[in-house]
């Protein structure tokens, strides 16, 4: 039966009709950032993230690993690991309100995703998800979800998908997640109660949403936005907004 939802769902997505999937999470300001963290944020050279970077209600204190260099402004940073700027609630007006607003909206998403209900895929494979095909639709799982294998995210441009996961994220080592027919990261959504971890040289793909902790190991990349309520930390890592 799953098989058979995967093939027509996947079939649909790729007919360029219909947008297939559950209706797309509004990030509001949070989706002006690569990172952002209630907690901090910290990286281990030569991580390169492309996109801005925020922390709040935490000082800059909290951006660790960048050799910040601070505007003549005072209203952000730069360093060389980030194409992009850094903002801190420690910086001078009007980033702390516009970081209040931006760290408000990730909790607004947080929610919303969460609380969807109908999922089209309960617990699918009891949430070791290795090697399979992805279609667009709402999932959830009531545990962690794993992935030792590359999984393949399929579907159509305009396609949607909402990863709800109650447990913990783990992704192992130089393994994949993968689009195919179109797909785009922007349109695809992991929601996690629980810490979320990829290990050494594995890949990204989608915006996360985080409850707690976000740790992208060496060698990592990632085609996402992470967007956690506690700290994002990067070892050696890439991220692409």
């Amino acid at each position: 039966m799953i098989s058979n939802l995967f093939t027509i769902s996947f079939l649909a997505a790729l007919s360029g009709v219909v947008a297939v999937g559950p209706a797309a999470v509004n990030l509001g300001t949070a989706g002006n950032y690569a990172i952002l963290s209630e907690s901090g944020v910290s990286i281990v050279p030569p991580s390169v993230i492309t996109g801005s970077v925020g922390v709040s209600p935490i000082a800059a204190t909290g951006l660790t690993g960048f050799s910040l260099t601070l505007d003549p402004t005072g209203q952000f940073s730069t360093s060389g690991q980030v194409v992009g700027e850094l903002f801190a609630a420690s910086y001078t007006v009007p980033t702390p309100a516009t970081l209040t607003v931006a760290i408000g909206d990730m909790v607004a998403a947080y929610n919303d995703a969460v609380g969807r209900v109908n999922a089209n895929f309960s617990n699918l494979a009891s949430g070791a998800i290795d090697g399979l095909i992805l279609a667009p639709g709402l999932y959830n799982w009531t545990t962690g979800v794993s992935i030792g294998s590359d999984v393949t995210i399929a579907g159509g441009p305009t396609d949607t998908w909402i990863f709800q996961v109650s447990g913990t994220l783990t992704i192992a080592g130089a393994k994949k997640m993968v689009l195919a027919g179109g797909a785009l990261a922007s349109n695809i959504v992991w929601v996690v109660a629980g810490a979320v971890t990829a290990g050494p040289g594995s890949h990204l793909e989608g915006v996360i949403l985080g409850k707690t902790s976000i740790t992208l190991e060496t060698g990592t990349t990632a085609n996402s936005r992470l967007l956690s309520q506690t700290a994002v930390a990067l070892q050696k890592a890439t991220v692409t907004n």
